[in-house]
């Protein structure tokens, strides 16, 4: 029998959040130290046809004076919120807080508990089905439709089910969050890499679609080889009394689940038509919090709970899961640093004369490497598209290479280091709602991210040499 018994409801525990904050808080003074050592710089910048300001690769790079105070790099975790992008961040924040209080009134009044045990008795003879089944799932909301964030709420969800089914929490995550990064990395129709990125390169939209669905077939039978692995590894016996058929059917809960799912199921519909309809993209995190917030408080009323009840669980869910704000703001404060310093421009102006001396099969790979590096500082792969695409797109081509190989490496390197990277926020909220420390992620995905960075290389040498476009 499994011994890993978790409720579904999220909370960050104290391990996980020692060990995150840690982790963190080592970046943030790495980072403050670097803008000692890195001069301050900066590219000149135009607003394109579509309003978007993005670097002017004609006017190039000019060195500037400009240094951090300590005091602000001490407060930047608070300063960050009225900088460039506190916005996204504030609204992240308030996302994370609708899933704790929802999740909690789900898990105290037994809703979850009931969903899974159904789940289990269902799927629990064919559950490696299930798995591939929900691993493509999320990689197809992340490759189609560019989701990330907005899967957050189902990851407690996919975790807890996990360990109903014999496994551990680390499938469940590699069942959800990684599933996700992956589709988002293959950016099959992903409108916030892909699609930007070729608007800014005067590409049409979502041209060259056949070679990226190779990739994200290729990437998800590699996904499947690793989760499969590992599940068979950690798999244990079957904890709920459902493995033994003892599942009865209650009908208030069927109702609640009902309830929670039609509800849930409207505001994934209106985030699947996003990828249609260009006016939601903005929106879409919104959608997802209001629509999982009233699917929650009805499903919770509807199961026979009073208002009491749901004012007093859902306060201490939010309360459960405040330590991960803290978290965001530490992680997003990494960017706010350099950018105030004025060293994120010279770290990829140095990045860009670095590659001149290449040859073109390297020039490829080294873009590949410089979207990697630039991520780790900017998660955002709309705003690093406004701010690469211009400087890589028009060098590659002076080497010969097509604009279209370079937005399949920025779709590679901004997706697959998200679920890597601890300063991105989706990550650190994902740990801390599953209890598993950034230690114990890095070392389980370790060998997923080394394989797929030589397959989706040799990929872009695919590309390279067929002519890609």
């Amino acid at each position: 029998m499994v011994k890993e018994k978790r409720s579904a409801s999220p909370s960050v525990t104290v391990r996980s959040f020692i060990t995150a904050i840690l982790v963190v808080l080592v970046l943030m003074v790495l980072t403050y130290v670097l803008t000692f050592f890195i001069p301050s710089g900066e590219y000149a910048r135009i607003t394109d046809e579509a309003g978007n300001t993005v670097i002017d690769p004609e006017a190039g790079f000019t060195f500037t004076e400009g240094a951090l105070p300590f005091w602000k790099w001490c407060l930047s975790p608070f300063l960050v919120l009225g900088a460039d992008g506190g916005g996204m961040i504030a609204a992240i924040i308030a996302f994370l807080l609708v899933i704790g209080g929802v999740f909690n009134c789900l898990d105290k009044c037994g809703l979850m508990k009931y969903m899974l045990d159904r789940i289990v008795f269902k799927f629990g003879k064919a559950k490696y089905k299930l798995l591939s089944a929900v691993a493509f799932f999320f990689m197809a909301m992340g490759a189609f439709i560019g989701s990330f964030e907005e899967c957050i709420p189902l990851v407690p969800i996919v975790v807890a089910l996990s360990v109903s089914l014999g496994w551990d929490a680390l499938t469940g995550m590699g069942m959800s969050l990684l599933a996700v990064g992956c589709g988002f990395a293959s950016g099959v129709c992903n409108p916030f890499t892909v699609g930007v990125a070729q608007g800014l390169a005067g590409l049409p939209m979502f041209s060259g679609i056949w070679f990226r669905l190779i990739c994200f077939a290729l990437i998800y039978a590699l996904l499947m080889f690793f989760l499969i692995g590992h599940a068979k590894k950690a798999e244990k016996g079957i904890v709920s009394m459902t493995a033994k058929g003892n599942f009865e059917k209650d009908p208030r809960m069927d109702k609640a689940l009902t309830c929670f799912g039609v509800i849930l199921g409207v505001g994934i519909l209106a985030v699947l038509s996003s990828g249609f309809i260009t006016a939601l993209q903005d929106y879409t995190m919104i959608i997802v919090a209001v629509m999982f917030l009233v699917a929650g408080v009805s499903a919770t009323l509807v199961s026979g709970a009073s208002g009491r009840f749901l004012a007093k669980n859902f306060g201490s869910g939010t309360v459960a899961i405040l330590p991960a704000v803290l978290l965001i703001l530490m992680a997003s404060s990494v960017k706010y640093t350099l950018t105030e310093a004025k060293v994120l421009d010279t770290i990829l102006y140095y990045a860009v004369e670095a590659a001149g001396g290449l040859p073109t099969w390297l020039i490829i790979l080294f873009i590949y490497l410089i979207v990697l590096v630039m991520n780790f500082f900017i998660s955002s792969g709309s705003a690093k598209a406004f701010l690469l695409i211009p400087l890589i797109v028009p060098m590659a081509q002076l080497f010969g290479i097509e604009p279209q190989l370079c937005v399949l490496a920025f779709a590679f390197g901004d997706g697959f280091s998200n679920v890597f990277y601890p300063t991105n926020a989706a990550l650190l909220i994902s740990l801390g709602l599953a209890d598993v420390s950034y230690t114990k992620w890095a070392k389980f995905t370790l060998k997923f991210q080394t394989a797929n960075l030589i397959l989706t290389s040799l990929l872009l040498l695919v590309g390279l040499a067929i002519g890609y476009r």
